[in-house]
């Protein structure tokens, strides 16, 4: 088959591969009709992720029809069109009894990323993202095996198209899990560090929600103008606006601050000198600007989410501001599948459309300039998906819900 597959910083190309197999009798495999290159796949392709090997097969986020599955699988069956979340959760230990499966503990062989361990085991598995995360081969691919088949994959109806359900593999969970630990609802505020995909699905979110006042902060213009226009977000250039933060509080009633911060932007965020000296020695893993800034910009009381990844030490954490202003954290990955039927509800009564920020639809075969795309901003690069297995693409056609068919060039 055909996949996507990393050969080293910035270099990755679709090759053949050998064609996955049912390891397990819980497995399944899917024949992809859908995948995208996600801002977490940029931190792999960049090479700051350890445990990346080559020939590793990325993508978490992808969706299609089961091919194959294996004696035990009982959820799903062959013809079955199904997302598959990118968190590979068991369903039965202790962590998926309660609903938290990004910490599931029996998927994941790797040692995760935590640097105090002790004895805590790791967290889940995840498709496509090194080996830190159990090296499962990811979904940019024609087929894929799916492990822990009778919790994972969604159904989706036949009435939707890919487009529309795709982004309930990743994106779409994510933002949505990020705003609701907020606590935000009618008419409160929120800031919303990032706009990329994660960012702007946030402020779908915090719209549907009834956010009254949505901010938005990021460096990139064709990003904030779109999500000024689509989600009526209050734009901050911090290319322009070193003190985004002080902006924002100015702006809300008594000096208080925004009543939810979203940091969607996480160790890769644009920081000074000395943390990038740091970065660069390898003392500290991530910046911590973004993080400082969603700190100073909630109000007491408030709720600082951070979806955005992060790893190691963090340089300047201001946990002594954190205290003073009694703030909540909450973060980690995302718990996707918990999400996935009031997700599609949403979706369905049109309340969703995580499909409008799509930019870029291209084959399988183009998957290496879409990650050149994608990590250079370039042509206003917001979204790119990837269709496997053919020389043509699906694209909307204007001013109507059906699909046109054009060729790959």
């Amino acid at each position: 088959m055909r996949a996507l597959t990393y050969h080293g910083a910035h270099s990755v190309k679709v090759d053949n591969v050998p064609d996955p197999v049912i390891e397990q009798a819980d497995d399944l495999i899917l024949r992809v009709t859908a995948t995208a290159i996600c801002g977490s796949d940029l931190h792999l392709y960049r090479g700051k992720i350890p445990a990346v090997e080559h020939g590793d097969i990325f993508g978490h986020e992808f969706m299609g029809i089961v091919e194959e599955v294996g004696s035990a699988v009982t959820a799903v069956q062959p013809g079955d069109r199904v997302v598959i979340p990118f968190v590979i959760a068991c369903g039965s230990c202790f962590f998926c009894q309660i609903d938290l499966f990004a910490a599931c503990e029996t998927t994941n062989t790797g040692r995760g990323a935590i640097l105090n361990k002790k004895a805590i085991p790791p967290g889940a598995a995840l498709f496509g993202f090194s080996h830190l995360y159990g090296g499962i081969p990811g979904g940019q691919a024609e087929y894929v095996r799916v492990p822990k088949a009778n919790t994972g994959p969604f159904k989706v109806p036949g009435t939707l198209a890919d487009e529309k359900v795709l982004f309930l593999s990743d994106i779409l969970p994510t933002a949505y899990q990020a705003v609701i630990n907020t606590g935000i609802g009618q008419g409160s505020s929120i800031a919303i560090f990032g706009a990329g995909p994660v960012g702007l699905l946030s402020a779908a979110v915090a719209k549907m929600l009834g956010a009254e006042r949505i901010f938005m902060i990021d460096h990139h213009p064709y990003r904030l103008a779109y999500a000024q226009q689509t989600y009526g977000v209050i734009p901050i250039n911090f290319d322009e606006d070193d003190d985004p933060a002080d902006t924002i509080i100015r702006q809300t009633p008594g000096l208080r601050g925004v009543d939810g911060v979203v940091d969607a932007v996480g160790f890769e965020a644009k920081g000074s000198t000395t943390e990038t000296v740091l970065a660069t020695l390898k003392l500290e893993g991530s910046s911590g600007k973004a993080l400082r800034q969603c700190i100073a910009a909630v109000r007491r009381g408030g709720v600082v989410s951070v979806p955005g990844v992060y790893a190691g030490f963090i340089h300047g954490f201001m946990f002594g501001d954190a205290f003073d202003k009694g703030l909540t954290f909450k973060m980690g990955q995302t718990h996707v599948h918990r999400f996935l039927p009031e997700l599609l509800e949403h979706i369905e009564r049109g309340s969703l459309s995580p499909e409008a920020i799509i930019t870029h639809r291209m084959s399988l075969e183009q998957a290496a300039e879409g990650y050149k795309l994608f990590d250079k901003k370039q042509e206003d690069c917001r979204k790119v998906i990837l269709t496997p297995g053919r020389n043509d693409i699906e694209v909307p056609v204007s001013g109507d819900d059906g699909l046109a068919t054009v060729p790959v060039v």
